[in-house]
Formats: C-alpha cells, structure tokens, sequence
C-alpha cells in the first residue's frame, strides 16, 4: 500500500495535509481499494446532530477488498495462524493455518450458508464463539451478504447475550458446542440456549463443533429445525459467491459497550470509512510488512494481537485491518498463563512472531509472575511490541520494552475505543520517538483538542483536561444502534462541536499527550469498558439489595477495579453470605468479567439535596483516602460519610 509513512518528516507532512484538507487526504487514502462504483461525495457532516457520511454514494464489498484482492498475488500466503488452548488433554491439539485462498473459500461456504438462511443485506447475525478461525470467518461471511454482525464476547453471560441479540434485532445466531479456557470447558451453547429462552427473533442458530461436547439441538424454525451443526452447513456449500455491493454507509457491525445508563450501546461502524481508517492505521503504526507475493517469505511479518474478536480490537486489529494490508495474522485461543505462565513467549518462538499486540492487563500479570518464565525463550523474532486498551504506566512500560523487546523493539502505545473504530494516537513504530507512558501524537487526519471543563480550549503545551477530538475522521461511529439521540447525549452534547471521549488527557513540553484515564461513570477493567449504572443494576437485581453505587479503584494487575458499596437488608443472612451472593448476581447477570473485588455493606450513600450520589467521596475511599473529602456542604445527609469510613474500616476485604 502506498500511504505507508516511512519517515518522521514523512508523518509530518501526511498530518499537515490531512488537516489542511481532510477530505481530499482521505480521497486519496480510498483510491487505493477496491469500488464497484466511486463515491459522489467524499464527506459530508454536521457535529451538532451528530451526521458524519464519508464516500457517500460509493459502492464496494470490504470482504472483496479483504480476501478477493489478495488471491491472486497471496493466494498461498497464510491469512490465519491459529494456535489453541492445548493442554487438555493427552495429545496437544496442533496448530492449524488458513491460507488467503482457503479462508476465502470458507468465508464463501458460510455466506452460502447464512443465505440458505435467509440471512440478506442489512439484517443483523449475532455471534457468540470462542477465539477460533470460525469466528473470522463468520463475520467476514456476514459482511460478503451485506448483512451486519453483532459480534457478543462469549465470557459474557446468557442475560448480557439475550439483551445484546434482541437490542440490535438479530434473527441468526452463531455459536459453539463449547470452548476451552485453560484447563476450564466452557458450555457456550448451553449459555446461549439460555439466552434464546427470551430472544423470539432468533430463528435459526449456527453451532459449530469445537470441544465435541454433547448439546441439544433444538428444533423449530424453517423444516422444523432451529439448529444446525456449522461444518454440515458448510460441507453442503460452493466455495464461491457474489460478494453484494454495499453503499460506503451501510453498516457493517453493531458491537456493544457499557454505557451510563443500565442499557449497553450498541455502537455502529459503516463499511466504507471504517475499511479506510482501519487498513491506514495498521499499516503505518504497526510497520507490518505483508511480503511481495504467495511464494516471498523474507519479509513478511506475523502479526499477533491478543484481543478477542468480541471487542473493537478484534475487529479492527484482528481481523479487518490485517487482512485489508495482506498481512498473517496469529490468533490464539486460550489465556497467557496456561499451561504456565511461558506461553505467551512459547508462541512467539514456535510461529515467528514479529508483531505483539496485547493489553496493559496482560503486561502487568506477566510482570508480576517473574523473569523466570521468559528466559527459556528468545524472542528474536520480534520487531513491534504494541499495547492497546488502557494506559500503560511506566513501570509496565519498562518491563515490556526491557524483557520483552530485549530494547530493540519500539513499543507502540496506542489510544482509541470502540466508538472511534481504530488507532487515533500512538507512535509509528520505528519512526516516532517513544516516551514511556506516552501515547505521543495523533495519527494524520486526527485533530485531538484538551479541554477544561467549560469546554475552553486549553492551547500550547503543559495542559491538562478533558479529551476531545475538532474533526470527523473515516472510523468515527455514526450512530448508537436504534436510539440515535443517545450518541449524540453520550458523545457530542457536553462540548458542542466536539466529540468528547470520556478520557482525561495531559499534554506534556513537548507535545506529547499521556492519556489520564476516565472522567465519566465508565470503569475501564483490563481494558474493557464498563458502565458504571450497568454493574449497579445488575446488583439491585438481588432481592435483598435496596440500593447500590460503584466506583473504579486502581488495581495493580487490571488497571481498575471494580469497588461496590450496597445498602442492604441483612435480616435473614450474614454480611459474608450477602456479599458473595452479590458478587455471583453480577456475574450471572453480565458475567465474571464485571465481578466487583470489593463489596461493601452500608448504610446509606451521600447524596445532594437534587438526589444525586457524591461519587467522588466513594472513589477517595475506595483509593484508600479518607482522610480529605472536599466540600460535603451539598450532601443532605453528611453524616454518613463517617458511617461509611466506619463500614469500609470494619469489612475484611476478599
């Protein structure tokens, strides 16, 4: 591709031009892929709406521009390495690998399959699978129709899927038998079965065979089947199909994050400007060399993000961004510390890993388990180590470079969410100079402004403030699926004319932005996002909880923690019992990715004379200060301040 930046004067003079001229810039960036009919209109856009459309009126198939392009110059380039769990049993499964010419005639047989179906352009598929191939290869399947998929992490559970499926209209579902996590057999289709007991437009229900184990299969639906096996599906298929020709703003997927209301967001991508920004920022963060042709070898990189395709990182730097550069890309299906805490550096060794791309999370638990599981390995293939997520703090940033990258790789600090749909602002590997803790400077066609409460911007350097971006870019959301008033409150009404990210962010002398963490209700647990009124409602569900309030804390492995205070009604069981109880509704209810560390029984929460809670006193606790709590004059009741101090005191933490 040639909008590859190969220099720090050549990223310079990309960023000068992309905010001289957007529109032109990202013309250019889009001639480079495959249209079945350009577009009229390269933007168009009104912030106060919000309305953004780029490449309006063209006509393309981002699977073609995935998979079709490449066939003839990497027909026999692997696509896709997939490593498993292994361990489980007596014989280590093998590794498997997709060539760009065989994954292109799976992802042909599942269209084929998802149209028998009757799956067609604009309805939605759900998918709910573990970290296999299928699950690429679903969601390219979906896109090559024209539909659109919801792709629903397979940690969360049957109630947070059920919520997910019905929200954004989905009528097919695709899942597993099971998955392996570990030395753990998850029963995912029994979860998902448990989920269609309340999903009525969920017709027919895609399973394929991944642990063997024993599932019903449920009849109903067209033939009066409700389920069928996936490789049966696909064995009865072509390998070829008609891609559908989409418009650029059609959507492509409908993926869900917490939000501050109860109710999760479903965020929708469309296919044109999300193809454009994904494929340009992974070429030029990540440096990723794609070879020149199926039978080069010497400089064709192997990219490996950890990232489950559940959340944005999976889609946009597991999937879709690699794929549109040509790139290989290594999936791995089980945890970083199973059978041992080596694995990770096992992987790398045994595939050639030149490109790693994980979470702080991941970083800080590896860090915390000793250098003794990284010294049998060399790590020489290694190029690009990248973080993704949540900030990186400096001491993690260290670690990684030092022991991981044997400081000779660049460690590509990377910002942006799932509402932005790709990399906003990072280093480009090899060509920014880095700065620990640092996600440096924004990407060509990304205008990030800091500003102070009030919404005034802070200039120069050595601010500090809120984060916010002045300018469309390709990748930006366009709605929030079925309620668009919702993103415009979420995003674009608290500082007019911007979208506000959520995030605290200081610019240092020299121009370099350090991103602070979260200011609004949302906890960001191992990178993941979750709303603070979605936790809440899951533990007012318990019969005995009267009322709740939660907080993030920080936590040394997963960034934040996740810290709960309940009143409660405690007449006919202990405070032990009531707090383990709790902790398993939160799961039951959303799953154990969003199971609170601390739960604190009180009795009552400070709140103003309006009704609101002073969430700042209970985050200062949380922290381990409660020693300055500001002005309290506003709380109708300051007395419990100290009543909670009391409680927190008296409370053995789990």
């Amino acid at each position: 591709m040639s909008f590859t930046i190969t220099s720090l004067g050549g990223y310079i003079h990309e960023y000068q031009k992309s905010i001289l001229n957007p529109a032109q810039f990202w013309e250019q960036i889009a001639e480079e892929f495959f249209w079945r009919k350009r577009w009229d209109v390269a933007l168009s856009h009104d912030f106060s709406e919000p309305r953004v459309e780029w490449f309006r009126g063209g006509k393309l198939n981002i699977v073609e521009n995935c998979l079709d392009r490449h066939l003839f110059t990497r027909g026999d380039q692997p696509a896709i390495i997939f490593e498993p769990n292994n361990g489980t049993g007596a014989t280590p499964e093998p590794s498997r690998t997709l060539t760009y010419r065989q994954l292109h005639s799976e992802v042909c047989r599942a269209s084929h399959a998802l149209a028998r179906l009757g799956v067609q352009q604009g309805d939605r598929v759900a998918i709910y699978l573990p970290l296999i191939p299928e699950a690429i290869i679903a969601m390219l399947a979906c896109a090559r129709l024209g539909a659109v998929h919801s792709v629903v992490f397979g940690g969360f559970s049957p109630q947070a899927l059920r919520e997910r499926t019905n929200d954004c209209g989905a009528r097919v579902l695709i899942t597993a038998d099971g998955a392996y996590r570990g030395e753990k057999e998850v029963a995912l289709k029994a979860a998902a079965d448990e989920a269609l007991r309340g999903c009525p437009l969920v017709t027919d229900v895609l399973v394929v065979k991944r642990t063997g184990a024993e599932v019903p299969m449920m009849k109903g639906g067209p033939k009066d089947r409700r389920d069928h096996w996936w490789h049966e599906a696909l064995a009865s298929s072509e390998p070829t199909h008609e891609a559908v020709a989409t418009d650029a703003e059609d959507m492509l997927f409908v993926l869900y994050t917490s939000g501050s209301t109860g109710k999760p967001k479903g965020v929708v991508h469309t296919v044109g400007g999300y193809m454009v920004y994904t494929a340009y920022t992974f070429k030029n963060v990540f440096q990723c060399r794609s070879g020149h042709g199926s039978g080069s070898s010497i400089e064709r990189d192997i990219f490996w993000c950890t990232a489950d395709v559940g959340w944005i990182t999976g889609h946009s730097y597991v999937t879709y961004g690699p794929l549109l550069a040509g790139s290989t890309i290594l999936i791995y299906e089980g945890i970083p510390t199973y059978p041992d805490p080596g694995r990770y550096w096992e992987i790398i060794d045994k595939h050639h890993v030149t490109h790693f791309y994980t979470a702080p999370t991941a970083i800080r638990a590896l860090q915390a388990l000793g250098n003794e599981h990284i010294e049998p390995y060399h790590l020489s293939s290694l190029r690009v180590l990248g973080s993704v997520g949540e900030p990186l703090n400096e001491d993690a940033w260290h670690w990684y470079h030092h022991h991981i990258g044997k400081e000779r790789c660049p460690v590509v600090d990377t910002w942006w969410q799932t509402e932005t749909g790709g990399i906003m602002i990072a280093p480009l590997a090899g060509i920014t100079p880095t700065k620990p803790a640092h996600v440096t400077l924004p990407l060509p066609g990304v205008q990030p402004v800091i500003v102070d409460t009030n919404g005034t911007e802070l200039v120069g350097n050595s601010v500090e403030g809120n984060l916010c971006i002045r300018f469309p870019w390709p990748g930006i959301l366009r709605t929030t699926f079925g309620d668009h008033e919702r993103c415009r409150q979420s995003y674009f009404s608290q500082y007019p004319g911007l979208y506000f990210t959520g995030d605290g962010a200081k610019r240092d002398e020299n121009g370099y932005i350090r991103i602070l963490g979260r200011v609004d209700d949302v906890i960001n647990v191992s990178g993941h996002r979750l709303g603070t009124a979605e936790i809440e409602n899951a533990i007012n569900e318990h019969p005995k909880v009267l009322e709740s309030a939660v907080v993030g804390y920080p936590h040394p492995i997963k960034g934040e923690g996740i810290y709960a205070y309940a009143i409660v009604d405690l007449t006919d069981r202990s405070a032990d019992n009531l707090v383990r109880e709790i902790k398993e509704t939160v799961v039951r209810i959303i799953g154990p990715i969003a199971r609170p560390e601390v739960v604190i029984l009180v009795p009552g929460l400070p709140k103003t004379r309006s009704g609101k809670i002073m969430r700042r006193i209970l985050r200062s606790l949380a922290a381990g200060d409660a020693s300055n709590f500001g002005d309290t004059s506003t709380l109708i009741n300051p007395e419990i301040v100290e009543q909670i101090v009391a409680a927190v005191g008296s409370m053995s933490q789990p």
